[in-house]
């Protein structure tokens, strides 16, 4: 049987989600760097990467509502265009000799916040632009896209760019963004729910929130999806983020190496990004789902048990197909499950989860390293890994398959 083609505005999506991501890769490293030539201090370094996580978890939900209730390609040009326009600033500030810890941070922040409110509402575009049964291999090449420009392409060129002048990479990042906006807005007028398109938010929004957190507490079959998600993003992080000591002191490697272990894992994601519909259509939504859970034990036992170069390099790549593979299978679940209505709301809780699961597995896994050395932290995630895998396998939870809610888009704002 031929594959249908995605459409037109499916790849103006693709594309500027491509342009996006890479700008996104750029700025992670060039943050880093910038700082560096403003302070030496490691806490206010290490600030850097608090304020690009905090937008998660403090505007997540209000993201999710948004997307809910405005236009959504709308909301995707507006994000982009105001961190064009904090890049613009920034470029000036370095430029002038004005830049300070502060500003930077301001900026950082910005731009996660606009990063969030982004990707919040593209991923509700992607059903509206592609028919149901093509979510599998649209969500597949989304993730692809935004793998390859956050961790392939987009770090190094960073790197490269800051090494050849401080403005380069945010001016660099500058065109990225103009383009994607460009492409977005070439995107026709989408259909989207009436009770969600246009309606000017009111004083009830944290009721209208709560709506998402409804749907959830009513299909209780759906509640392995944000678990699972939770737990793979502590036990993942917990030791991704001790990644660079685990190569120095337990398998005394140069700094040169970091970067290949991190290059080892793009290939890894961007590969499990393709594969992800077909290997769903083979076996199954739910044998998928517990393959990646598999991969990630196996993964962490390895590491946790063992102390080798190949070994490592292996599970860079195999924990990354896995993550790669549930990112796609958890869009796609949400968009076929989730009315339309409630869509940015519950992608938003599960967004939401992610952060702060990322959040407690950095302090778990600095907890467990500093007390029980440098191979805890792969352990510490196996028996949240091995419970996720039961429930999951004793669960009812119709992965990736459309459910028909009986219940209203949007529940009373009364109760």
């Amino acid at each position: 049987m031929a594959t249908l083609a995605l459409g037109a505005p499916y790849r103006r999506l693709w594309s500027a989600t491509l342009l996006a991501s890479l700008g996104d890769g750029i700025r992670a490293a060039a943050f880093p760097l910038l700082a560096v030539t403003l302070t030496r201090d490691p806490v206010l370094i290490a600030g850097v990467a608090v304020a690009t996580q905090l937008p998660g978890v403090l505007l997540g939900l209000t993201a999710g509502w948004l997307a809910d209730r405005l236009d959504r390609r709308r909301i995707v040009i507006v994000a982009d265009t105001v961190r064009l326009a904090v890049l613009v600033a920034l470029i000036c500030l370095i430029t002038g000799g004005w830049a300070t810890m502060a500003l930077l941070y301001l900026v950082v922040f910005v731009s996660g916040a606009t990063d969030v409110a982004r990707h919040t509402a593209a991923s509700t575009l992607v059903p509206s632009v592609v028919a149901p049964e093509q979510l599998d291999r649209a969500n597949g090449r989304m993730v692809t896209a935004e793998i390859t420009g956050n961790e392939f392409v987009g770090p190094p060129l960073g790197g490269y760019l800051f090494g050849v002048a401080l403005v380069l990479p945010f001016a660099v990042n500058g065109g990225t963004l103009a383009i994607a906006v460009a492409l977005v807005a070439g995107i026709p007028a989408l259909a989207q729910t009436a009770s969600a398109a246009g309606t000017v938010p009111g004083p009830r929004e944290s009721r209208q929130i709560r709506a998402g957190f409804r749907w959830l507490r009513k299909h209780r079959t759906f509640w392995p999806v944000p678990a699972t998600s939770a737990a793979l993003a502590i036990t993942d992080t917990a030791w991704f983020t001790l990644l660079v000591l685990y190569l120095q002191d337990v398998l005394h490697l140069g700094s040169v190496w970091y970067g290949v272990m991190l290059s080892i894992g793009a290939v890894g994601g961007v590969g499990g990004g393709l594969v992800a519909a077909s290997l769903t259509g083979q076996i199954g939504a739910k044998a998928t789902t517990l393959t990646c859970l598999s991969l990630a034990a196996a993964g962490q036992l390895a590491l946790g048990t063992t102390g080798s170069v190949a070994a490592t390099a292996a599970v860079m790549a195999s924990s990354s197909m896995a993550f790669a593979i549930w990112s796609v299978q958890v869009r796609t679940t949400i968009q076929r499950t989730v009315p339309s209505s409630l869509l940015g709301r519950v992608i938003s809780i599960n967004r939401v989860l992610i952060t702060a699961g990322s959040l407690a597995g950095a302090f778990l896994g600095g907890v467990a390293a500093s007390r029980l050395g440098l191979h805890a932290p792969f352990l510490l995630g196996l028996p949240i890994l091995i419970v996720a895998g039961i429930l999951v396998a004793a669960s009812r939870t119709t992965f990736a398959q459309p459910t028909t809610p009986t219940e209203p888009d949007d529940p009373p704002t009364a109760r």
